[in-house]
């Protein structure tokens, strides 16, 4: 013998019999409340728009366009912008979406509800190779009511907020753009002329010994030791010439007349030649030539030396010519020596200048070289800004003039014909199908709870005996009216409730030949 009974498919049977009544009950009021709640819950209409996100129209590589972002990232940006507290706040108040709920909503709930009932849904291409947000080309903007015309209105209105504020938005993007760079340039022009005039200055001030004339310098440098030597053999010459003349002045002076070829014996100078050439050489230089003053004091020798040799013809105490000549060639050859002296003297100081500008070039290229690196970085940051201004002015007459990437509006929203939600069908089948469920679980419930003996084959299992007589459950009159009473109860609630839930579905949702219309239409 089993030590438990199972049960067959006639004891299921039995308890359906038996709890028939919970059983109905259960189903059909839950099947009830679900076709209440399917024709109770408000119609949410839905309108919505489509917004293409157009390219640049001419090309990047003609005129770059500014550094943007992926387009998922400018809808977010947007979208932040146009569902602010007080633009929402407007729409609300000019179309009265809440004229309903005005009293038991307040103005933040309000404005949470409506930011709930607006969606964004990004359109994607689909293109391979692309990063995230790439693909979008367009975007579906829609906006969610109960009552149609205000869905309508209020997706109008979202769609024209978010394309002004996406053409306001890269406007003013464009022109701040310009107006940084703008300022950036005139900060680093300033700076650069700055610099430049630093720059003159430094090389005004330090133009003897700027490293671009090094070379020039050391030629100079040469061509002067060259000069110097020169002048230094003229000065040896011109003193050597000196010693000679004084010895002829010695030997004049002594009444002896020189050997003709001596190195100091020279052809007579003619007072009249001597005016000639000085006037000659008196066009070319100034008075204060050496040229000029040797050949000065040689006719002015001569002219004083004329009287005294007429005085010795005529008194006998006169100095002779040749002591005069001798004279005069002295005193040329002393202001050439001073005149070279002068020259060596002047060469000198030249020199040491010159040479001392050489040893100051590599300091001065030094802070030359500091200078132009900074004049060179500043001009060609300059140069950098000029150039992005010059490209953030022809993209903000690109965004003025509408050429460049714009949100354009390829699909208005329309205005809805049935209520987006809620899916009434699908509510029923739901509770349909909850309302078997619980039923069933109801009466298995209470099978568990209450645990009778179920025939035969139960009770001899409960007492660990078979019995040896059966006696079949005998009906009587009265509980076979109450049971006529149960069903026709049962019957009429179910009527009711079918009829209630025709009268709701005709009043609440469609009206009912409509909705037959329909579904012959659907099904025929």
């Amino acid at each position: 013998m089993a030590q438990e009974y199972q049960l067959t498919f006639n004891d299921y049977l039995s308890i359906i019999r038996r709890r028939a009544v919970v059983l109905g009950a259960s189903f059909f009021g839950l099947l009830v409340i679900a076709l209440v709640t399917a024709v109770a819950i408000p119609p949410v209409y839905q309108s919505s728009g489509t917004i293409m996100v157009e390219s640049q129209q001419i090309p990047t590589d003609l005129i770059p366009t500014m550094a943007a972002s992926l387009v998922e990232e400018r809808i977010e940006v947007i979208r932040q912008r146009v569902m602010t507290r007080e633009n929402l706040l407007k729409i609300i108040d000019k179309y009265r979406l809440f004229k309903d709920d005005s009293e038991s909503l307040s103005v933040t709930e309000k404005i949470d509800e409506m930011r709930k009932q607006i969606s964004i849904e990004p359109i994607n291409a689909n293109l391979k190779g692309r990063r995230q947000g790439q693909g979008t080309i367009a975007f579906r903007l829609k906006f969610e009511h109960r009552h149609a015309d205000l869905a309508h209105k209020g997706a109008n209105e979202l769609v024209t907020l978010f394309l002004d504020e996406n053409v306001k938005a890269r406007t003013e993007r464009a022109s701040e753009t310009t107006e940084f760079l703008t300022q950036e340039a005139s900060k680093l022009r300033v700076e650069l002329e700055a610099l430049e005039n630093q720059l003159a200055t430094y090389k005004q001030g330090h133009s003897n010994a700027l490293p671009e004339h090094q070379q020039l310098r050391m030629n100079m440098v040469s061509r002067t030791e060259a000069e110097l030597k020169d002048v230094e053999r003229d000065y040896k010459t011109a003193q050597e010439e000196l010693r000679f003349l004084d010895l002829e002045l010695s030997a004049a002076k002594a009444g002896i007349t020189p050997r003709t070829g001596t190195s100091y014996a020279k052809p007579a100078e003619d007072l009249g030649s001597l005016k000639a050439e000085y006037a000659r050489v008196s066009a070319i230089y100034t008075e204060a030539h050496p040229d000029v003053r040797s050949l000065k004091r040689k006719i002015e020798a001569l002219e004083a030396a004329a009287p005294a040799k007429a005085g010795d013809k005529a008194g006998g105490e006169a100095v002779s010519l040749d002591v005069a000549k001798v004279q005069i060639k002295i005193s040329a050859t002393q202001s050439r020596i001073e005149s070279l002296a002068a020259q060596m003297k002047a060469l000198r100081g030249k020199l040491a200048a010159t040479e001392q500008q050489i040893i100051r070039s590599p300091m001065v290229e030094q802070g030359l070289v500091t200078l132009m690196r900074d004049h060179e970085n500043a001009r060609k940051k300059y140069e950098e800004i000029s150039a992005k201004l010059m490209s953030a002015k022809i993209t903000e007459n690109l965004e003025g003039q509408n050429k460049a990437e714009r949100f354009t509006l390829l699909e208005p929203p329309t205005f809805p014909e049935k209520p987006f939600k809620p899916d009434r069908i699908k509510i029923i089948l739901i509770g349909f199908f909850l309302a078997i469920g619980s039923a069933g679980g109801l009466v298995f419930l209470l099978e568990a709870l209450n645990q009778p003996i179920r025939g035969v084959e139960a009770l001899a299992i409960a007492i660990r005996q078979r019995p040896m007589l059966v006696i079949p459950y005998i009906t009587i009159e009265s509980e076979i009216a109450s049971r006529k009473r149960l069903i026709w109860r049962t019957s009429a609630g179910l009527t009711g409730a079918i009829l209630l839930s025709l009268i709701l579905l005709h009043f609440v949702y469609m009206p009912l030949d409509i909705l037959m219309m329909k579904i012959v239409a659907r099904f025929g």
